[in-house]
């Protein structure tokens, strides 16, 4: 299982979130090639990264941030937030990010996610974000009627390899994944499961691997200390991913 740490940007700054609210976005490093390096220090192979203004606005706003990341570092990126077409997904995978992830567009434009898919095979991510079951879009402001469930059997059926799930009502809270819901969308795909929001310490590491994930990301945890970059990467044995 491969542990993802996240560095999510707002206004070219790292921050966190509750629950995705933006009210509640609050600092959490100087300086993000820093933090970027220091995971790496700590045994990461991959680094989540979000464009929370982009995931919102519906187009690239710290594009310039996430290539630097990349340059610099040389890192293996997952990259979400504003990727809703095909010039933006040309942009940042021709320009050293190793995978993109689409989310909104999964939700109102399939078409766009299936040609994307088709350019880019394993290099395209869904994400899943939902609440009380139900998929959401725009920065996690906008509704659907579509289950989590429902869209990611739909995905699976575009040809997605991977799927990233978030609990809503969990991300940024410290109160532990959705095992339930993580188990149902493994179970209910073929797809490999990213599971995100909610992880706290080490023994929620081993719940998620327990539960055949293909990838964690953690966030708070890292930023608070509640978890161990290095120790979660020992147990979950992401260090001899290729």
């Amino acid at each position: 299982m491969i542990v993802y740490p996240a560095i999510d940007i707002k206004d070219g700054q790292c921050v966190r979130l509750l629950r995705g609210e933006f009210s509640t976005a609050s600092k959490v490093a100087e300086d993000y090639l820093e933090t970027a390096k220091n995971f790496l220090k700590q045994g990461a192979t991959w680094i989540h990264m979000v464009d929370l203004d982009g995931a919102v606005e519906g187009v690239k706003k710290n594009s310039s941030i996430f290539l630097h990341v990349a340059e610099e570092t040389k890192a293996k990126i997952q990259l979400g937030g504003g990727i809703r077409n095909m010039e933006t997904v040309d942009h940042y995978l021709d320009h050293g990010i190793s995978r993109v992830i689409l989310g909104s567009a999964a939700i109102q434009d399939p078409e766009f996610v299936k040609k994307a898919i088709q350019t880019h095979g394993a290099k395209i991510a869904i994400g899943i974000d939902a609440m009380d079951g139900l998929a959401k879009a725009g920065g996690w402001l906008v509704g659907s009627k579509m289950s989590f469930i429902e869209l990611a059997k739909a995905m699976e059926s575009l040809g997605a390899k991977t799927i990233i799930y978030t609990d809503i009502a969990r991300d940024g809270t410290l109160s532990g994944p959705n095992l339930k819901e993580l188990e149902m969308i493994n179970e209910s795909v073929s797809c490999d499961i990213i599971a995100s929001g909610g992880i706290r310490n080490i023994e929620d590491i081993q719940d998620v691997l327990q539960l055949g994930m293909h990838g964690v990301i953690c966030g708070k945890s890292l930023y608070q200390g509640t978890l161990d970059l290095t120790e979660a990467i020992a147990v979950s044995g992401s260090d001899r991913e290729v």
